[in-house]
């Protein structure tokens, strides 16, 4: 008969020992399958950040536009700039991630600055006002980038937005081309 090698320190066979614990191998398919996760999940991430920066930039327009639709509301015409809107110049109007805002011809354009994500640092965005002509007493909508615009009213100033449509909040998107 042949006898079975025992361990000396606990009379075990070798035979009956078990392994404990993970090999290499199976750890480095669970630091795969993590990566490869993470880089599923990085792009809508990122997405998420530059909309959200985003949206703190166009809440520092709060008071441009109340300042654009009392010009609008007194003298019937929308203020050229920043000084006919009685504005601060351009620069002087920054928060975190927007480094000045611009009014020409009643429409307000955000240059993205500051701590702004480098895919949005010295991006534009606009926000051009959309009235009904001949009755000044209808309140201003506000058109973002190439926001879809209201029935019946009309838009005035440019559109100056080169921030990529990914990255504009949904409000901002251009509305979709029917098939």
């Amino acid at each position: 008969m042949q006898q079975r090698s025992r361990n000396t320190k606990t009379g075990r066979s070798r035979s009956c020992l078990r392994r404990t614990g993970f090999s290499l191998l199976e750890l480095m398919i669970v630091v795969a399958i993590i990566a490869i996760l993470a880089m599923i999940a990085l792009p809508s991430f990122q997405g998420r950040i530059l909309r959200d920066q985003t949206s703190e930039a166009l809440a520092l327009t709060d008071f441009v536009k109340q300042r654009v639709a009392i010009h609008y509301a007194t003298t019937k015409a929308f203020p050229a700039d920043n000084a006919a809107a009685d504005l601060p110049p351009a620069d002087r109007i920054v928060n975190k991630v927007v480094s000045a805002v611009t009014v020409r011809d009643g429409a307000i354009t955000l240059t993205f600055g500051n701590q702004a994500h480098r895919a949005l640092a010295g991006k534009r965005l606009s926000l051009r006002p959309a009235f009904v002509p001949d009755f000044p007493q209808v309140p201003i909508s506000w058109i973002c980038g190439g926001g879809p615009v209201p029935e019946k009213m009309k838009l005035n100033g440019s559109d100056e937005t080169s921030v990529e449509t990914a990255n504009l909040p949904i409000a901002c998107r251009s509305p979709a081309v029917p098939k």
